[in-house]
């Protein structure tokens, strides 16, 4: 063979291991999400507030 046919050979069988060599690595994903909701008990503690509040201008007025 000759020197022509060699190197054609070899770039053309090695072109495709020069482009999987140049792959770019994946973005880093988001954080997870936090594992307790922030509003998950606020009603909730709206209304004992109103309820203890209530109860105690009540008992205050009635003395």
């Amino acid at each position: 063979m000759s020197l022509r046919i060699i190197i054609i050979l070899v770039v053309v069988f090695s072109f495709p291991f020069l482009g999987y060599s140049q792959i770019v690595p994946p973005p880093i994903p988001p954080p997870p999400p936090p594992g307790l909701p922030i509003d998950g008990f606020t009603s909730v503690l709206l209304v004992v507030g109103m309820f203890y509040g209530s109860k105690k201008i009540f008992k205050d007025s009635s003395s």
